[in-house]
């Protein structure tokens, strides 16, 4: 069984005004120079699954200037035993809609039927900066195990935000609070144990795991110690938390104060202090151990973005990381600016030259 995109179409998406693809489920090498618009494709694919994209655009901010006229992308996917036509457009800056097998759907129904993974150059720095990116990760990786995430997440951050809006109003009635206090921990309780799930199973994915890249052990922490563990406390806290809440107009206790700490397991080494290069290997890593465990569970390994992952490598481990793709039978959308980078692949990937000519961003597929 398997998980790729056998054609993908793009019209007015960013720099392509119109671009097309065949494919045959082999991993994807994009090569052109800086600026041509390959992680433009790479973005496109990451709108088959719930949320934002890599780029964590705005639909308005995806469609090609000056036209403006809003922008469609078209892709057929093999989805272990079926085949799915999936349309993700936007008009006129408006938010995005979905049409799976001709119906309309929630962006969540695409967790259901495919799963993306992706590292981008933004990501290098995760372990060094804020919090807030390294819950983001984390929140990816869960939501490719559990697609049901996503909406568990967005009704903890509608209930919060309601929450919030009452402590900088300070609203002390606890009769406005009791509702939303309940759906916060009803939530949040969810979003800690998915977080925890996913946790383990990578943990599980990289024992014993013949990889060059080295494996990195996770652990959950929250900046006000360990979160409650069921719905009534949390629900008690949250309540507790009230009057140092609106002292600091937002709540200051739930999963959305949650980050993750990485040690290089091999050398007891925390991730923040390990070199650059070890820092981008244990990303691989972490990419590859959650790939393995999906091929396990999910039945087919999850479609993965890897935009300049070949020009951070080393050739060794960029020979290394090519035979594990390979290995896996994931279908990895690369990008590099030399199709050279790529020349370990040979003819176990599709190879397609993105070119820009005067702005507008051209595929051309390559033998």
């Amino acid at each position: 069984m398997a998980l790729y995109l056998t054609s993908l179409t793009l019209s007015h998406f960013r720099s392509h005004k119109v671009g097309r693809l065949a494919l045959d489920g082999r991993p994807v090498a994009l090569y052109g120079a800086n600026g041509a618009g390959k992680t433009n494709v790479l973005e496109a694919v990451s709108l088959f699954s719930p949320g934002r994209g890599l780029r964590r655009s705005s639909a308005e901010d995806m469609t090609r200037r000056p036209e403006a006229l809003g922008w469609k992308v078209l892709g057929v996917l093999q989805s272990l035993h079926q085949l799915h036509e999936i349309e993700i457009w936007s008009e006129n800056g408006a938010a995005r809609q979905v049409r799976i097998d001709e119906k309309a759907a929630p962006q969540v129904a695409l967790g259901r039927i495919a799963r993306v993974l992706w590292l981008i150059p933004a990501m290098d720095r995760l372990w060094i900066e804020g919090a807030e990116g390294r819950r983001r990760f984390l929140d990816r990786m869960t939501l490719s195990f559990e697609p049901g995430h996503a909406e568990a997440t967005l009704a903890y951050e509608r209930a919060m935000r309601e929450r919030n809006r009452l402590l900088k109003d300070m609203v002390r009635d606890a009769a406005w609070y009791a509702a939303l206090e309940t759906q916060m921990a009803e939530t949040g309780v969810v979003i800690d144990a998915n977080r925890r799930m996913a946790l383990a199973q990578l943990a599980e994915a990289q024992q014993g795991a013949q990889t060059a890249f080295p494996a990195a052990e996770l652990a959950l922490t929250h900046a006000e110690g360990e979160l409650p563990q069921t719905v009534e406390a949390l629900r008690t806290a949250l309540a507790e938390s009230r009057p140092r809440d609106m002292a600091a107009g937002r709540s200051l206790i739930g999963p959305h104060r949650a980050d993750i700490s990485g040690v290089y397991a091999a050398k007891g080494v925390p991730a923040k202090d390990c070199s650059t290069g070890e820092q981008k290997a244990l990303l691989v890593s972490l990419i590859l151990a959650n790939a393995r465990a999906l091929a396990r569970d999910f039945g087919a390994p999850p479609l993965l973005l890897l935009d300049e992952v070949a020009a951070h490598l080393d050739p060794d481990r960029r020979v290394a990381l090519y035979d594990e793709i390979a290995a896996l039978g994931a279908q990895a959308w690369m990008t590099g600016t030399e199709p050279e980078l790529f020349a370990a692949m040979g003819d176990r990937a599709q190879y397609v030259e993105v070119r820009d000519s005067d702005g507008l961003s051209e595929l051309v597929a390559r033998p």
